[in-house]
């Protein structure tokens, strides 16, 4: 009952009951295990995302179709962008350079809550498909790059603005992830050993920068 969305193939499918249903094709069986572990690490740490489906095709990825209230960056009101800020930490663990989406159009409001829409570009691929490679390492540079990047210009204009407070609470969310609940997730979804230890080695690099974030003058003692 409808295209394409996005980069890759696919469609709005409907059911006898109404509901919908969106189904895209990735490149590989490996692109869609990637992006399905990504949704689970970004639920595992309270973000919003939509709702994914289990597909017979091991190369498809479904969601359960939703009408957005908003799904424009340019869109979002101070309050939205502020909510926003809380996952950023949740995108930079993950690799996600998508975030904020190529135009601006990767973060939502669903019911009153800003939902980031595709986690495709999360891990070890790209948004497009290609492997990250060496780019997606034990480390983290997210932290400054989704912030500053022109490259990225939507990613830098939602999170450029984080005051100190604000990033020090989002890279909390991910410090205070349980090792052994980050281990599950990614063997519940066939994710490899050493990608899990490259989660743990991140959640730790996350933990250092956090130490080098100026607490804020209200937060500090008279």
């Amino acid at each position: 009952v409808g295209g394409r969305l996005g980069s890759n193939p696919g469609g709005i499918w409907a059911d006898a009951a109404g509901g919908r249903t969106y189904v895209k094709e990735l490149e590989s069986p490996a692109q869609a295990q990637n992006e399905y572990l990504a949704a689970a690490l970004y639920r595992l740490a309270g973000a919003p995302v939509l709702s994914y489906l289990p597909c017979a095709a091991p190369d498809q990825v479904a969601t359960v179709f939703v009408d957005l209230e908003k799904s424009r960056l340019s869109q979002l009101t101070a309050a939205e962008r502020a909510q926003a800020w809380r996952w950023f930490g949740v995108h930079c663990w993950l690799a996600n350079w998508d975030a904020a989406g190529f135009q601006g159009d990767n973060q939502g409001v669903i019911g009153g809550v800003v939902t980031t829409l595709d986690v495709g570009g999360a891990l070890e691929f790209r948004a497009q498909g290609n492997p990250k490679g060496s780019a997606f390492g034990p480390e983290v540079p997210e932290v400054t790059r989704l912030r500053s990047d022109p490259d990225n210009p939507f990613a830098a204009q939602l999170f450029g603005p984080m005051p100190p407070d604000a990033l020090r609470a989002a890279l909390t969310v991910v410090i205070d992830l349980p090792e052994a609940a980050i281990r599950k997730v990614v063997a519940r979804h066939h994710g490899r050993a050493a990608l899990a230890e490259k989660l743990l080695a991140r959640k730790a690099d996350l933990a250092r920068q956090l130490s080098l974030i100026p607490a804020s003058a209200s937060s500090c003692g008279s």
